[in-house]
């Protein structure tokens, strides 16, 4: 661990605390370094990950410097702030972190209440990035909007919502509509609105998001409406066409497995089109598709060795397990399958265990590497009763080795459950395992 992250985790004792009054003057002390930054903001419960890869990703390809904040990393601090396919230095971690930390000094000594871990970090990107001057930043959420830190972007040139589920309802709200009016904190005035969320599902929350576009003069585009022709999975890859802001899209591919990747991926190419009709940016419709094909996430249902496969999936809530049971059943279909689980507690464990139980009868259940993290023998007897063949092991390296002392006996096996355990455990497959 470098210097420089082991600073701003000291900040982790301030814990995680929204408002913008904190981020707000720490910018302001650094010369408002954002400013000059165009941005792509992306929020969302689920999704918005991989929304932030395929912008990132088509821009990339189409020649374009670009800059992309997302969290949290899967196994380097320094995945964190990216820019022009590489990630931030030690060094350059270092030197903006002693520039960031010497602002919040001043603040403090003040009398001003300290940033978090998350401002800090935030603020370490924004200055990092408005040295490079890249062309734009695709900015990813850290938590809820209104009072996340990226929400300091006063005119984003497009503000991105992706799906709306229960997570973090201790601090975003207890319905679907609170959650969702928290991530509408992103939506500015006179600047186009991205949405996926499917009125079907969450009519609530889609209104909320309709209404407060609305009150900020600001145009919806719902990606969720995207009329379909075909999709389906072809040689690993999910393959789709699909009309998107009156362009046809014929044959996309994507590496990123599952039916809920063609929504972030249309959501992706809407908020692509709209920046391309606003004349903000210029694209070429074969780099789009290569982009699109490249982009990938680590954890993200990454099938990491074959023979036997080998998967990590971050699925952290019910939603994103749902979606994961899915996959796996459409890629893997009667495939033996061992899962190594392991969840944070104030996730809705039990409405995720409900989903995960169709994973297959044989799970080895440990523990993320999170003070939040759920016993392991806890979760395990959540699955016991749901007849499950459990084994408790709480060390996740322990956990993996067991899994693969077993693997002849499997066809897949699936590490999934809270994105601190996927880390951890990808840190401790080999090398030349890892894409």
């Amino acid at each position: 661990m470098s210097d420089a992250v082991k600073k701003i985790e000291e900040f982790q004792k301030f814990g995680s605390v929204l408002g913008l009054e904190r981020i707000s003057e720490l910018m302001m002390r650094l010369g408002n370094p954002q400013k000059k930054l165009r941005v792509i903001h992306v929020a969302g419960t689920n999704g918005k990950g991989s929304v932030c890869r395929y912008i990132y990703e088509v821009l990339e390809s189409n020649g374009y410097r670009v800059g992309l904040y997302t969290s949290p990393f899967i196994e380097f601090f320094n995945e964190r702030i990216e820019y022009d396919h590489e990630y931030i230095s030690d060094e350059d971690l270092e030197k903006y972190t002693n520039k960031v930390l010497e602002k919040c000094a001043e603040m403090t000594a003040d009398g001003s209440e300290s940033p978090t871990e998350f401002e800090v970090v935030t603020a370490v990107c924004f200055c990092y990035f408005a040295d490079k001057d890249p062309d734009y930043v695709v900015l990813e959420v850290g938590l809820g909007g209104i009072g996340d830190s990226t929400n300091i972007i006063e005119s984003p040139l497009v503000s991105v919502i992706t799906g709306i589920s229960y997570d973090h309802m201790d601090r975003l709200g207890n319905t679907l509509e609170e959650i969702a009016a928290n991530k509408a904190g992103i939506i500015k005035e006179g600047c186009p609105v991205v949405s996926n969320i499917p009125a079907e599902n969450a009519a609530g929350a889609a209104k909320v998001i309709a209404r407060t576009a609305y009150k900020k003069h600001a145009v919806l585009h719902d990606a969720s409406k995207v009329k379909m022709y075909e999709y389906g999975v072809k040689d690993r890859k999910m393959v789709f066409t699909a009309d998107i802001e009156g362009q046809r899209y014929a044959d996309v591919k994507l590496s990123m497995l599952g039916d809920h990747q063609i929504m972030n991926a249309c959501t992706a190419l809407t908020a692509i089109e709209i920046l391309r009709k606003n004349s903000i940016i210029n694209v070429v419709r074969d780099s789009i598709y290569e982009g699109m094909e490249k982009a990938f996430q680590k954890g993200r249902f990454e099938i990491i060795k074959e023979d036997p496969v080998y998967l990590l999936d971050g699925a952290h809530n019910q939603e994103g397990m749902e979606a994961l049971v899915k996959t796996v059943d459409d890629v893997f279909h009667g495939s033996r399958v061992l899962t190594v689980i392991g969840i944070l507690a104030d996730k809705a464990v039990d409405d995720m265990l409900d989903m995960a139980q169709y994973l297959g009868d044989d799970f080895i259940v440990t523990e993320p590497v999170s003070p939040r993290k759920m016993s392991a023998e806890e979760l395990g007897e959540k699955l016991k009763r749901r007849k499950k063949n459990v084994t408790v092991i709480e060390e996740p390296a322990e956990a993996l080795a067991e899994a693969q002392r077993r693997e002849d006996g499997y066809d897949v096996i699936l590490c999934a459950g809270s994105l601190y355990l996927i880390g951890e455990i990808r840190r401790h497959l080999s090398d030349h395992e890892c894409k």
